[in-house]
């Protein structure tokens, strides 16, 4: 091991950095965040200096750099961008018996500022010893995206607690497995949900009932977004990772459940049109059973579990049995289709509003019925309505929708394999009998909709161009 990883508190200790560009100042904002007594010099200061000046946050040494500044200082940063004053500075603090540190020059430095993964207590430090700071940097991102930011007030509940906690378990041994039960029972989901006191309470129960062996399951109901596992959002990537059981809707692409932890039970309960059925009272009688053995259970959504995904009658379901649950929402089909089709929902211009609806429900009551949506300025975007298009644009029609209303169908909306077919009210329903549109698709209705013929930028799109598709279908749009 070249460096030897300490973390220094140097709150109150008086600190140098040599530098008055961008590079200088960031330094200086990480040791005034860590409560250091800041001096810096320079011959000139950028005007991103000026608020602290005036503040008064750092004291200012104008000039060329003296190596007086150095004394009294218990560490100096070289920020300069010339080497040869660098390595001055580093030669002088050496002679002092300080530490300096040279930006981007590991040779000239005593000590290496790292790649910070910062959830307060707790601090993730990464360092290649100045060989490849940009790698550092690729680690610290990926550690962002895993590391759950409840962690720090685990922490800070654990240092609490640390009296309480070493006094109940006297043995090593013991106290591990309690810590253990800390990190993966239900108290970090707690602190997660900004549920604080009730965290406190669950470790504070533990201690007196010897209970923390046996953790309660739990169900998280998780939004996967509508299938491009880059927009997976940073809670519902730790989910899959922590879960014992993965209860998947068909519309689940197999690149984000590949995201999951690798000894995960990932169980497809997705409900098919024309095909394999599993009951909704089924899916939730899976969640309670694996919940109560147990186990850490996520019921795994296409796009967001309380837009059309059934979410709010999972929860219900699981409160009423007292199951603890949590919800992780997800990026709705309705707004990562649009946006990959290039579609704007909402416009100055064209749309002050957006209404999402469902082509199925559970009442007989059809959803186009209301004519506040025959109005030109707000955008619908109708989920699982490709099937019925030729009803839906007759219906939108009767209502006040002029025929040559811009819309567009978003097939596998986001997927390697998405295509945009762009028309009117009109001209669309003849169109996609053209084009063989499968499942899942997005309808987007309103005056933004045309917008996909110009910002298309993912996939393939199609235009109702011709004439012919035109007069092939106007005759089914108007009946």
């Amino acid at each position: 091991m070249r460096l030897y990883p300490v973390f220094a508190d140097i709150a109150g200790l008086p600190v140098l950095v040599v530098g008055g560009g961008k590079v200088a100042r960031r330094k200086a904002k990480s040791l005034l965040d860590a409560g250091a007594r800041v001096s810096v010099g320079a011959a000139a200061f950028g005007t991103a200096w000026a608020s602290w000046i005036d503040a008064g946050s750092i004291h200012v040494l104008h000039g060329a750099f003296d190596p007086a500044w150095l004394d009294g200082k218990w560490l100096v940063i070289a920020a300069t961008g010339d080497r040869a004053l660098n390595a001055r500075v580093a030669a002088c603090a050496g002679e002092r018996r300080i530490l300096a540190n040279v930006v981007d020059d590991a040779a000239l430095s005593r000590f290496h500022v790292p790649a910070v993964v910062d959830r307060s207590p707790l601090l993730v430090a990464i360092s290649t010893a100045g060989a490849a700071p940009a790698i550092a940097r690729r680690i610290r991102e990926t550690l962002e995206r895993v590391l759950d930011h409840a962690l720090g007030a685990l922490v800070a509940l654990a240092d609490r607690q640390r009296g309480r906690i070493v006094r109940r378990h006297a043995d090593i041994a013991a106290r591990r497995r309690f810590y253990d039960w800390l990190f993966d029972g239900p108290v970090l989901p707690l602190l997660r949900n900004a549920r604080h006191a009730q965290a406190e309470q669950a470790l504070l129960d533990a201690l007196a009932t010897h209970g923390q062996e046996s953790a309660a399951g739990s169900v998280a109901l998780v939004g996967a977004g509508p299938g491009h596992p880059g927009l997976l959002t940073l809670q519902a990537l730790r989910a899959l990772q922590q879960a014992d059981v993965i209860l998947h809707d068909q519309l689940v692409s197999a690149e984000v459940l590949a995201m999951a932890r690798r000894d995960a039970e990932c169980i497809d309960v997705g409900k098919r049109c024309g095909g394999r059925q599993m009951a909704q009272e089924r899916i939730q009688r899976m969640m309670l059973a694996h919940a109560r053995e147990g186990r850490r259970v996520v019921r795994l959504k296409g796009g967001d579990p309380f837009v059309f995904g059934r979410g709010g009658e999972e929860l219900a379901f699981l409160r009423a049995h007292g199951v603890a649950c949590e919800v992780v929402p997800g990026i709705t089909a309705a707004v990562a289709c649009a946006a990959f089709a290039g579609i704007p929902l909402t416009h100055r211009d064209h749309a002050q509003s957006v209404c999402l609806l469902t082509a199925h429900g559970r009442r007989a009551t059809h959803p186009l019925e209301d004519r506040a949506l025959g109005d030109s300025r707000q955008t619908l975007a109708i989920y699982m309505g490709a099937e019925k298009l030729d009803e839906m644009a007759a219906r939108l029609i009767s209502r006040g929708r002029a025929p040559e209303t811009p819309c567009a169908i978003v097939e596998n909306g986001t997927l390697p394999q998405q295509r945009v077919i762009a028309g009117t009210l009109a001209t669309l329903p003849g169109l996609l009998r053209l084009q063989a549109v499968n499942k899942p698709a997005l309808l987007i209705v309103g005056e933004v909709a045309a917008f996909a013929r110009e910002h298309a930028w993912f996939g393939e799109l199609v235009e109702a161009d011709t004439a012919g598709a035109a007069q092939d279908c106007a005759s089914a749009a108007v009946a």
